[in-house]
């Protein structure tokens, strides 16, 4: 079954070089890092959850310089892989958070939210989570932009919006992109109260905050009350759904909005973000070779 329904492609995928601007603490598992600088000018933001590979320099700037220019693609991933170890730089999949465009006084930023996962300071955390925890102003790092999963042309006006901790970013880029008068839902599961940060959205979205117990697989509570909705808490249909994070979450969801619910699967956008049980999140350009999508 594929990972993710076809995705709204940006009219650019070249290489972008940015650096970090500033870092800050969002709470006990969210750091946010403000990019900007260097190639900024060439990155156009689409809104929504528009996401994005982003290569980042734990082994030097010198892994960054020899990234292909096609590394989001089967061959140039190869390519990319063939980059000694230690020196290849970590890629990994991340939603704009914010996007500011330049002004008189400033260049344009751009906000990355990452999940953190363990600790930098005790080594229990992951090459991201590390990364983000300990980067500093001046580092620099690569993306390429990927576009959106959540399609508008499959309505903005009526929206179910699902995901765990992971999808926070989307879910708030998505809020954020919606017309004023948009209504629906958004639940969204977190680790713990204080990661269930707050965001703009339309008055007419309701927010229900699910915070997952210790030992709970990352996206069953999100789905479960998703599943146990009466019909009369979902805005009338047709509605577009979107449902990411763990893939069981997206699978399921998808599964019991098209067979329980009557949506049609035109209407469903989703993406499985990452795996129970992996190494690390799959990264999204993997899941595209796999199923083609």
């Amino acid at each position: 079954m594929a990972q993710s329904s076809r995705l709204v492609k940006p009219s650019s995928q070249d290489l972008v070089h940015l650096q970090v601007l500033r870092t800050e603490r969002l709470s006990a598992h969210w750091m946010r890092v403000t990019l900007g600088g260097g190639e900024i000018d060439r990155f156009r933001p689409l809104g929504y959850d528009q996401w994005f590979r982003l290569f980042l320099p734990v082994g030097g700037d010198a892994g960054l310089e020899r990234i292909p220019a096609k590394a989001n693609k089967l061959l140039g991933y190869l390519r990319f892989l063939r980059i000694p170890d230690g020196m290849r730089p970590v890629m990994r999949n991340y939603t704009v958070r914010a996007f500011r465009p330049a002004t008189a006084d400033r260049g344009a930023e751009l906000d990355v939210d990452f999940v953190l996962h363990g600790s930098a300071a005790d080594g229990t955390a992951g090459p991201a989570s590390r990364w983000a925890e300990t980067c500093t102003a001046g580092e620099s790092v690569v993306l390429i932009d990927e576009g959106l999963a959540f399609n508008p042309e499959r309505g903005t006006d009526r929206v179910v919006l699902a995901s765990d901790e992971t999808g926070l970013p989307a879910i708030a880029g998505i809020c954020a992109s919606l017309p004023a008068d948009a209504s629906g839902l958004a639940i969204i599961e977190v680790p713990s109260a204080v990661d269930a940060l707050e965001f703009d959205r339309p008055a007419g979205i309701d927010v229900r905050w699910v915070v997952r117990e210790h030992g709970v697989k990352p996206g069953e509570p999100a789905f479960r009350i998703l599943a146990e909705l009466p019909e009369r808490d979902l805005p009338a249909q047709p509605y577009h759904a979107f449902i990411v994070g763990e893939q069981a979450l997206p699978t399921g969801a998808r599964r019991h909005l098209v067979s329980e619910r009557g949506v049609p699967k035109d209407l469903v956008s989703f993406c499985g973000y990452w795996r129970v049980g992996a190494a690390s999140p799959t990264p999204r350009a993997q899941q595209q070779v796999e199923v083609g999508a």
